[in-house]
């Protein structure tokens, strides 16, 4: 038998001896490590480890929790790190800081993650209604939004607050109501461009109907763009609560969140720095990890085909 006429069966024995599948419509043979690094980086693997210790310490911070948040000991007031069991240090009234820091996490990521999916809901919905109904109703629409964006928003969000009241649901439909305009603005000017492309036409002169195409061609077009900006703007409403909390107009006097964790370490600065720089390093840490897993959903898109520019 000639040489040539053994190497499909020997390339058939070393490929069942390493476990890979030489048949193209088998879904293992697509999948290898260079495939894998071409959609990964160093940057994207930090992202991820740091978003998972994120959301472990946001849903399983109650059973991490070394002592009760809102419990001190007077004795143990001003507790370096790490001294008198306290990992973190302790603060004026003896409260563990590393268990306030995880509930203050868990409470600015509640508010945060509410108020976003309500911007996106919001700023989703109408930013499809302005870029697929022309004449009135997208003029109304641009014109609210272009009304909205001109005053600060943080300004904004203390003036209701004070007029509203303090307390979760006042801050999280604060936030919620008066921040989704980054994503109408997004989605409005994609939607707009993928209404103008050659299938959207030609589902239109099929007769598919209007909700179809909205929800069925137009809204998988601009998911990407969603999950970075969601990802962005909930760095930023981390920020913002954590900045209404510190003035003493967003949680409630008491309650272990980072903005009052700040608020009650400024008096002590000299005397305990740890007092502030616990919640700081929890700000920063939180902001970082929401960037970069924005960052990371961004590289990805290029990576795919879809030009995302933030």
């Amino acid at each position: 038998m000639p040489e040539n006429s053994k190497q499909p069966s020997d390339a058939l024995a070393i490929a069942k001896t390493a476990g890979v599948s030489l048949n193209p419509l088998d879904p293992t043979s697509r999948f290898n490590a260079s495939k894998l690094k071409q959609f990964t980086n160093t940057e994207i693997v930090i992202a991820f480890i740091l978003f998972v210790t994120l959301v472990i310490l946001a849903v399983f911070g109650s059973f991490l929790q070394t002592h009760d948040p809102m419990q001190g000991d007077l004795l143990k007031r001003f507790a370096k790190v790490g001294e008198k069991g306290y990992l973190l240090g302790s603060d004026h009234l003896g409260r563990d800081l590393w268990s306030r820091a995880v509930a203050g996490l868990q409470w600015s990521m509640a508010c945060a993650l509410t108020a976003n999916v309500i911007n996106l809901l919001i700023g989703t919905s109408l930013g499809l209604m302005a870029a697929e109904k022309e004449g009135w109703a997208r003029t109304i629409i641009r014109q609210f939004t272009d009304t909205l964006q001109s005053f600060p928003f943080l300004v904004v969000a203390i003036v209701v607050v004070v007029i509203v009241g303090h307390g979760f649901v006042p801050l999280v439909l604060t936030l919620g109501l008066g921040a989704w305009v980054v994503f109408m603005r997004v989605v409005y000017a994609e939607a707009t461009s993928i209404y103008q492309r050659d299938y959207v036409k030609a589902a239109r002169i099929a007769g598919v109907s209007r909700s179809a195409i909205m929800f069925g061609h137009v809204l998988p077009g601009v998911r990407a763009s969603l999950f970075v900006i969601f990802a962005f703007h909930f760095a930023g409403l981390l920020i913002a609560e954590s900045a209404l909390s510190f003035l003493g107009i967003g949680a409630p006097l008491g309650v272990p969140t980072w903005g009052n964790m700040l608020a009650e370490s400024r008096q002590y600065l000299l005397k305990a720095p740890w007092m502030l720089m616990v919640p700081a390093g929890a700000i920063v840490l939180a902001v970082i990890t929401m960037n970069l897993v924005g960052d990371g959903i961004a590289s990805l898109s290029r990576k795919r085909g879809r030009s995302i520019d933030v």
